[in-house]
């Protein structure tokens, strides 16, 4: 008898859950004991992938990526866009401080392997710099434009943004972040509900 399309969608997920998990532990492992390895978090096979450069203290603090005001920011950006936040994972390039480029590189590489998202927003020129620099399969080199969906790889696309972080400083930095970002609701509005 064949095995029903939510069968096949629950082992997906079980898979995706069990590598998220075993990257998280050999994240913790190449941290060792006196660093703080910060991790991604949201759904394991989210349609939108959330992509920051390094973390924050409030972030190296709870060891969870987006922890802090750039997560409550990104959560009030995607329900003004009303943008499902259970289709979100959010990371960063960095998983830990003083971690080589060519290991977060690496896991970087793996999240995108397990998550397979169809949306990829690349917050900040060192975030783009590290995801250009995985050379992920099939990827073009995705450009500086801000604002403007460009193509990934012959499933995903990426958007380019300014870099939250420092974005939610300045009223004017906050309204060029929210200019570029805003581009994710009319993406989100055209996916097929099914």
């Amino acid at each position: 008898m064949p095995s029903s399309t939510n069968d096949i969608s629950e082992r997906y997920l079980k898979k995706a859950i069990a590598e998220m998990n075993e990257l998280g532990r050999e994240v913790a492992e190449a941290a060792g004991p006196d660093r703080a390895p910060v991790l991604g978090s949201g759904h394991p096979q989210a349609e939108i992938f959330l992509l920051k450069h390094h973390p924050q203290p409030s972030e190296i603090h709870e060891g969870v990526a987006f922890f802090g005001r750039a997560g409550q920011a990104v959560l009030k950006s995607i329900q003004r866009l009303r943008v499902d936040p259970t289709a979100i994972y959010g990371t960063n390039c960095l998983k830990y401080e003083d971690e080589p480029d060519e290991e977060a590189q690496s896991w970087l590489g793996r999240e995108l392997h397990i998550v397979q998202p169809k949306l990829i927003v690349v917050m900040g020129q060192d975030a783009l710099a590290c995801l250009n620099g995985i050379r992920f399969p099939l990827s073009t080199e995705l450009e500086t434009t801000q604002g403007s969906i460009q193509k990934f790889t012959p499933t995903a696309e990426a958007l380019v943004v300014p870099e939250i972080d420092t974005a939610l400083d300045e009223e004017d930095t906050k309204r060029a972040f929210w200019e570029a970002f805003k581009a994710v609701g009319p993406w989100w509005s055209e996916l097929p509900p099914y």
